[in-house]
C-alpha cells in the first residue's frame, strides 16, 4: 500500500484538521500501538498516558500556541481528543527512555553538497502508521516531513534547505515547562538557517534527552538536548557529523546510564563506512551506507529479531543544496517504495 501523502495549508487549526482528516485511519491505529507498547512497558494505561500528556498543556499553549492550535485541529480532523494527540507528541517525555528506537545519523558537507540522511528505527507495527505531512504556512518556510501521523514534528526539510534528523537518547531526567522533543523537531523546521533553530532551542529548552542533527546547505550542528540543557557537536576537519543513540558530549549533572551496547558499534561502523567514500560522494553513496548489516540484527540497516526490538522502517537521505530528498521505505536493503520530498 503506498504511503499516505498529506498536503495542509491554512491557519494552524486549518493545517490540523486536514492532517487529522486525511489521517484518521493511521492516527487511530497509532493511538492503539501506544496504548498498547505503554501498557506493556511502563504498566500505565491509556488514560493515564493522556492525563500526564496534559501537564504539557499549559506550557505549549503559553509559548507555542499555534502547535496547541494545530494538535486541537488533528483530533477535531480525525475525531479523537486533544489529550490523544497530545499524547501522540509527547511520548518521548512520558516514557523517559523505556521507548528503545536507535537509529543511525549522518551529516556531510562537501565542496559540492550539504548532506544529512539516517535510518530510523523502530517496531514494525507502527510503519503503517508512518505518513509525509507538507506543510504550507503564510511567512514560514515550506515543510516536508516523515512523520508518526497525528505528530507535527519529525524528520524533514523545509524550503529554506534547513533539515533534522533524530536519535533516541535514554537518560533519565524531564521537565515539562520546555519543549517536548517532537514540538522541538517541528521549530527546526520553521527555521530558516541551522543557527536560527539552534537559537530557537536553546531559548525554550528540551524537555527531555535526544540528539537532533540540524543542517543547511552550509553545515551541520549536532544538538544533543537533555532536560538541564545542551551541548553542540561541530562537525569534524572533513565536514562530517555522525551519531547514534548515546551522548558524545560531556553534560554535567547528567548520566547516560540507559544506552543500547549496539550504539557503540553503530557509530564505528559508520564512521569506518564513511572513511571509505570520495571527498565528494554522490546521493548513492550516502544511500549505500544504510544498508550495513555489520553486527546483525542490531546493525545500521537493523531487523526486529533475536534481542533487536526494532527494524529500519524508513531510510531518508537529504541533499540541502538541492533541497530535496528521498525516503525509501523499508529495510535499504530490500527497499519497499520510493518518495520525494521537495518542499
Amino acid at each position: 500500500m503506498a504511503l499516505l501523502e498529506v498536503d495542509c495549508s491554512g491557519s494552524p487549526y486549518e493545517i490540523g484538521v486536514q492532517h487529522g482528516q486525511a489521517a484518521s485511519l493511521h492516527i487511530g491505529r497509532a493511538i492503539k500501538f501506544y496504548a498498547g507498547l505503554f501498557q506493556a512497558s511502563a504498566k500505565l494505561d491509556w488514560v493515564g498516558v493522556c492525563e500526564k500528556a496534559v501537564e504539557f498543556a499549559p506550557s505549549i499553549q503559553r509559548k507555542f500556541p499555534a502547535f496547541g492550535e494545530e494538535m486541537r485541529g488533528i483530533a477535531d480532523g480525525a475525531g479523537v481528543t486533544y489529550a490523544d494527540i497530545l499524547a501522540l507528541n509527547v511520548r518521548t517525555e512520558i516514557t523517559f527512555g523505556l521507548f528503545s528506537d536507535g537509529c543511525t545519523a549522518v551529516s556531510w558537507k562537501t565542496d559540492k553538497k550539504s548532506f544529512l540522511a539516517q535510518n530510523w528505527d523502530w517496531m514494525e507495527q507502527q510503519k503503517e502508521n508512518l505518513i509525509v505531512v507538507n506543510i504550507h504556512q503564510e511567512g514560514k518556510p515550506r515543510i516536508s516531513m516523515m512523520t508518526e501521523a497525528g505528530l507535527i514534528g519529525k524528520i524533514g526539510l523545509n524550503s529554506a534547505g534547513v533539515g533534522v534528523c533524530l536519535n533516541a537518547i535514554r537518560v533519565k531526567g524531564m521537565d515539562p515547562t520546555h519543549l517536548p522533543v517532537h514540538l522541538g523537531l517541528r521549530v527546526v523546521l520553521e527555521s530558516t538557517s541551522k543557527e536560527e533553530a539552534i537559537s530557537q532551542l536553546e531559548k525554550y529548552g528540551i524537555a527531555s534527552s535526544a540528539h537532533m542533527l540540524i543542517a543547511d546547505p552550509n553545515g551541520a550542528v549536532g544538538l544533543e538536548c537533555t532536560a538541564i540543557g545542551f551541548a553542540k557537536l561541530p562537525m569534524d576537519s572533513d565536514g562530517k557529523i555522525v551519531h547514534t543513540n548515546h551522548l558524545l558530549a560531556k553534560h554535567p549533572g547528567v548520566e547516560d546510564t540507559m544506552f543500547w551496547k549496539d550504539s557503540f558499534n553503530r557509530i564505528d561502523r559508520i564512521q569506518g563506512l564513511m572513511k571509505t567514500l570520495p571527498n565528494n560522494p554522490e546521493d548513492s553513496d550516502i544511500y549505500e551506507l544504510f544498508k550495513d548489516e555489520n553486527n546483525f540484527p542490531a546493525s545500521i540497516c537493523r531487523a526486529q529479531a533475536g534481542d533487536s526490538r526494532a527494524a529500519t522502517l524508513f531510510n531518508i537521505a537529504m541533499d540541502l543544496t538541492s533541497k530535496m530528498a528521498t525516503v525509501t521505505m523499508g529495510r535499504p536493503i530490500a527497499p519497499e517504495e520510493t518518495i520525494i520530498l521537495a518542499p
